[in-house]
Parts: C-alpha cells; structure tokens; sequence
C-alpha cells in the first residue's frame, strides 16, 4: 500500500563464507575476534556481544546457524502547525535494536512458513555510548530470541513431517557474500528544529484565507538516521540517511456529506534541496482551488471505459497493480495468489513497457527519489533489477527468502525497525517505447471514447493512493484512490470535474489494457506499508492511455458541513461586508 506519509492513518489498512563447526553443528560464518581500535564505540560493543553469542550458542542444541545484530540510531525533528500558528514542536532520539536468530540449517529453519516472526526479537538502547548498558541489552534480547527461536524450530520440523509437501521447496536462507560498507561520515546534520518551525507557520496561513476549506495542517519533519548491521557470517555495514519532508493538507466537505481532502507533499535529502516557496505557494493555491472545485463537482456514477491517467496516478497504479505481486515473498506460501509466479519469460505486460526497481537511483529529472538506499535491512547491497523487459517478466524483488528458481538476494530486503525484512519495492520504474508527446494524449482519449461509442472518457489528474491485496482468500484486486477526476467529452464540451469514485479491478485484465504512453515521465513518492512494515518509496511513470478502466462509487458520510461560517468570514444581510479579525 502507498500513501503519502501523514495519510497512512487514513487508509486501511566480498570474502568467502565461511564455516565454522561448534558443538558438532555448523554456525555460518567466522567466529572472529571483533574490530577495535578506532571503530565507532557502538559498532565495537555490537561485534563483541555478537562473537560471545557465537560462541555460546554454538554450543546448544539446537545451535542458531546464523545470527545478526541490526541498529537504528535515529533523530527526529517534527514541527506541526495550522492557520499559521505553531500546534506542536518537538525533538526525538531513539536507538533501537533488533536482534536475529536463526535456527536449523538454511534449507529449513525456525522462519518458516508463517514462523517469520519468531526470527527477531526487539528493544531499546541507551543513547549514550555506555558499552555495558548496550552489551546487556543485546544479551537480553539474544537469550530472548533463541528461545523462541528454538521452539518455532521444533514446531517448523513437526509440521513438515506430518503435512503434505508445499508447492515451492526451496531453502529458508540465501547464501551470500559478506559486506564490508561503513560511510557513517556521510551522514548529514538535520534542520534547526525553528527552521522546521518556521516552515509550518510559514505554509500552514496560506490557507486561512479560505472559508471553504475547514481544516489545514502543515506538517514538517527531519529524520537523521545511522543503521548499524552486524552479523555472524561477517558482514559488517554502516548506511546513514537524511530526509527532509513538508506535508500540507487542506479538507472540506461537500453538502451531501463526502469529506474531500487535497494533499502536497514535498520530500528531499535536506532542507535546501526543498521547492522554492514561490513554487510551494503555487502548488497550495492550486490545492485551495481544487478543494473549492471539488465541493460543487457532481458524484460520478460507475463507469467502464476508456481513460487517461496522469504520470503521478499511472505511477500509483503500477505500485500497487504490478509492484506488490512482484515481491519475492508473494511467490511462495500456500496463502499468496501468486499472480505472476508461473509467469517468468512469458508477456504480462505489452511488448512496449518496461519495468525495473532500481534503489539505487537517487533522482529522477531532478527529483529526488525517496526509494533511494545503498545497503537493504539485511546487509545486502542495493541493486537494479529488471522484473520486466519489453512485457516478458524477468525477475521478483528478493530478499534472501529464496523462491523457485531465483535463490540469491537483489538488495530488496526492506524492514522498518523491529520487523523481518522481506522482498519490497525501492524506486518502481515504468519506460515505454511506444509514447506520444504528452499534448497529444487528451485527444488519443477522446479518439477511443468515439471508437468505443462511449459517452465520455476519464482522465485521472492526480491520487492520493492505494491498496492491494494478494491472499487467496481475498479477491486478488485492487483500489485506487484518485482525488481529481475529470469526465471528456468527445462532442468538444468543457471537461467536468467529478467526485467519489475509486479505480478498480484484478491485475492480469487491467494491465493488458495499456494503449500508449506519453513521452516524460512523473514521480510521487510515498510511503508504503505491508508485512514488514512502513519503508520509504518512489514510483515513475509516463501518462497512460488505458482503452478500458473500471471505477465503482465511494463511500462516505452524511454529516453536514458547518452550518456557521468560520470565525473572521461571517457576512451579514445588510451590509453584506466581510469581517476578518473583528475589523470591518
């Protein structure tokens, strides 16, 4: 699911390795003496617990074959402000760890199946670098998680003795190449918490000028962040990360009941790498003038036919559409739908598209791209991978959950803090060969609604996300949730705003459905939350034609809009004057 980040409460939800013997069972990787010297305090104490565990937990039965220490050392500003006034400001540092064991043998282990859970087990650090403390925690939560470890293990065994064999058999665990990586000196300072301040008072009145918008909230936030991973097989990687992001959201509601909400949000590395505010106060006004155009804009009947999304709502649409179901994870367990597992080499897309995942790509037409990092959660190095050459699928994003026929991780094993990484998407990449300029869309449109016979088409200006669900017991479909909608005329009628209506319907028939693209391409970036949590993402795309897309009716409330105007808009009879403030 993709959502800019504040909505998400809105919607539903290279050395050899090597092996070493201990207690006549194999723990994978060197169980060498840790780094010291210079290295990071914190980095120290984590190589240091982690050998004592090595050594120790060698010798149980049943040994842990692969173990690994993970830190998030994080700083967060964030500024929340309305009506250009100040609501909250705040300022937060937090380390957690996140501790994994493995038990069994990388072809079958304690993460089997739907035990992935009983992999990892989670705390909190003391922010200074008390070696002691830190070392405690992390035997805590070692001696914790093997535990647990080790029972999922004995259930993992009993069950694949007595239940009939699963569709896909391979291993639990990739092998891998150790990673040596550490650029902590990368890691930039965060905003002065009254710049972010600043912002939200700054951005937040641009919109107290208007009565029909009857709620606005600026958001800013600045997150440093240092990652920290260690592991028994020796890998040892350090990745910092800055991210700078203003959300401003505008809502109303229109007289029938339906709350309408408009959202920008603005994302980049740091401060300076922001919009100008010329550039920001356009975007908010146009906002302003949407939600006011929204109010009066007429309910939209469910429609099947052909329609025209932009380079933003395209790129939503293959998020949730494609980039779900091309999780490695998504192609094994008796649960999943497994769209496009038995898909490799064969066409899922039209011969003109392309699609590839490439987190290593930082900016995209000098847009920086929130889906950008150097190592995944599990120590692995971020890499570009094609899932989709000229319609034939490729490849799935993997983590070092292998499936059928891919066994090796691609730098996709993405976690928020605390949770087992699984294969997810980074930067969703969508490249056409058969486009036109993007002037000529509008009309390619309205051609297909004649050819058709259809009494208008769609065009979908922007979205605010989606979801999409994957399991077999649930309708293998998904929704769209677009917030500008506009009806085309093919008889040369001024097109007409419409409201409250969501995109449709199962990922094989609507995929096959593209006609063309436009000729540049659009990024949203966002948010996305799934199993292993909510992690940063892009997704880019040209405007598409669609020769058919189904939309149904949305839901919403019957409560009535404010009867009373907001304070300072009041008009009266006989003078008919505006107040603001109290002065006439």
């Amino acid at each position: 699911m993709i959502v800019h980040s504040a909505l998400t409460r809105r919607l539903r939800m290279h050395a050899a390795i090597c092996l070493l013997t201990l207690a006549g069972l194999k723990v994978s990787g060197s169980a060498r003496e840790p780094v010291t010297g210079k290295t990071d305090p914190l980095l120290a104490t984590m190589q240091q617990e982690l050998h004592r565990a090595q050594q120790n937990l060698g010798k149980l039965d049943p040994a842990p074959y692969f173990l690994s220490y993970s830190v998030y050392d994080e700083s967060l500003t964030l500024a929340v402000g309305s009506q250009g006034s100040l609501f909250t400001s705040t300022h937060l540092r937090k380390r957690s760890a996140s501790v994994i064991v493995r038990v069994g043998s990388p072809a079958l282990d304690n993460t089997h199946g739907e035990n992935r859970t009983s992999a990892i087990s989670s705390g909190t650090l003391p922010l200074e670098n008390d070696s002691d403390a830190t070392a405690r925690e992390f035997w805590r939560l070692t001696y914790e998680e093997y535990r647990k470890a080790s029972r999922a293990y004995l259930n993992v065994k009993t069950k694949t003795q007595v239940n009939a064999q699963e569709e896909d058999t391979s291993a639990d665990f990739s092998q891998e190449t150790p990673q040596s990586f550490d650029d902590a000196t990368r890691a930039e300072n965060a905003p002065e918490q009254a710049a972010l301040e600043g912002l939200v008072r700054r951005y937040s009145a641009y919109l107290r000028k208007y009565p029909e918008i009857y709620s606005s909230t600026a958001v800013a936030t600045a997150q440093k962040s240092l990652r920290y991973f260690v592991s028994s097989e020796g890998s040892v990687v350090v990745t910092p990360s800055t991210d700078v992001r203003l959300f401003i959201e505008g809502s109303t509601r229109a007289d029938d009941g339906m709350d309408l909400i408009r959202v920008e949000t603005f994302q980049a590395e740091a401060l300076n790498h922001l919009p100008s505010d010329s550039d920001i106060a356009v975007r908010v006004e146009k906002m302003a003038a949407d939600l006011k155009a929204l109010r009066s804009a007429p309910l939209a009947e469910p429609y099947d036919g052909p329609a025209l999304l932009s380079g933003r709502a395209a790129a939503v649409y293959f998020h949730e559409v494609l980039g779900h179901r091309l999780e490695g994870h998504r192609q094994r367990g008796e649960k999943e739908g497994q769209t496009f597992t038995k898909k490799v080499n064969q066409q899922v897309l039209p011969p003109f598209l392309s699609v590839v995942d490439d987190p290593t790509l930082a900016t995209v037409s000098d847009t920086e791209l929130a889906g950008w990092y150097q190592y995944d959660d599990e120590g692995m190095p971020a890499e570009r991978t094609v899932l989709i050459k000229d319609g034939v699928l490729k490849s799935f994003l993997m983590s070092r959950m292998p499936i059928k026929d891919f066994t090796r991780s691609n730098g996709h094993g993405r976690a928020q803090s605390g949770l087992m990484p699984t294969g997810r998407q980074g930067n969703l990449i969508v490249s056409s060969t058969q486009n036109v300029k993007d002037s000529e869309l509008r009309q390619k449109l309205i051609d297909e609604v004649k050819k058709q016979n259809k009494p208008y088409g769609l065009y979908f200006e922007d979205i605010q996300g989606g979801f999409t669900l994957t399991e077999r017991r649930m309708p293998q479909s998904f929704e769209v949730l677009p917030v500008l909608v506009w009806k085309v005329y093919p008889d040369g009628r001024p097109d007409e705003l419409v409201r409250g209506v969501e995109i449709v319907g199962t990922p094989l028939g609507a995929l096959s459905r593209i006609m063309m693209t436009g000729d540049k391409v659009a990024v949203f970036n966002g948010v996305c939350g799934a199993e292993s949590g909510s992690v940063p993402v892009s997704a880019v795309a040209p405007a598409m034609l669609f020769s058919e897309i189904e939309v149904q009716k949305q839901a919403h409330s019957l409560a009535r809009p404010p009867i009373l105007p907001p304070p300072g808009f009041e008009r009266t009879p006989a003078t008919q004057t505006l107040t603001t403030g109290g002065q006439r």
